[in-house]
């Protein structure tokens, strides 16, 4: 496999940048991509922004896109972000959400997208794969896709799909976009379950102490 990722858990830190936290994000941050063989330099943010409508905003990376958000401030909001070369690593901060990761080991095409609530509500694992076929030219059938941990369905249950979870309604949607079902691995960790993992929803309902973002890294080699 030429693929690398990694996913940071409470020990590793908050991942989440901030104001008032930066100065001890930025060193955990470098640290995770260090254990996993990543540099910094070499890295760039999915950046989600909620503000607006739209929340399936898809960007493809070139190689001066290095660093961003990571060694100076983001300048690219997107959803998802798309690489073609190897050594760029993606690197995204996750609340209880998924973070999908969308490999075409064929065409040496990476993507790692955000799946959230909204997005799902926008069939976000839908589109993010028609983006790499309409720009990228993809097979979905030759896609591999990881789904990182995230809130299961008996905490945080999608009310506009019947009460399903986030992983269940993804893999629906990336299913629809042509992906086969066994070319889809699901974490089965659940973050409002599991302590290891940060949960702000479960911070929000006063069961947690603290508060953070764990991460999602990968990279091609």
């Amino acid at each position: 496999m030429n693929l690398r990722y990694g996913t940071s858990d409470a020990t590793d830190g908050s991942m989440k940048s901030a104001d008032r936290n930066h100065a001890t994000v930025l060193p955990a941050r470098e640290a995770f991509l260090r254990k996993n063989d990543m540099e910094a330099g070499n890295t760039t943010l999915v950046q989600v922004v909620y503000g607006g409508e739209d929340f399936c905003r898809y960007a493809t990376l070139v190689d001066p896109d290095k660093g961003d958000g990571i060694t100076r401030p983001a300048t690219i909001a997107a959803d998802a972000l798309i690489v073609t070369e190897p050594g760029h690593a993606l690197f995204l901060p996750l609340a209880d959400c998924i973070g999908a990761l969308i490999h075409d080991p064929r065409k040496n095409i990476l993507m790692l997208s955000h799946l959230g609530r909204h997005s799902l509500e926008q069939t976000g694992g839908t589109k993010c794969i028609e983006y790499l076929i309409e720009q990228h030219g993809v097979d979905p059938t030759n896609l591999t896709v990881w789904l990182s941990p995230a809130a299961g369905g008996s905490n945080y249950p999608l009310h506009v799909f019947e009460n399903r979870s986030m992983h269940d309604v993804a893999a629906e949607q990336l299913m629809a976009a042509g992906v086969p079902r066994e070319n889809i691995t699901i974490s089965p960790i659940d973050t409002t379950q599991d302590t290891r993992y940060f949960s702000h929803s479960e911070f929000l309902k006063g069961n947690r102490d603290q508060d953070g973002r764990f991460a999602v890294v990968a990279m091609m080699n």
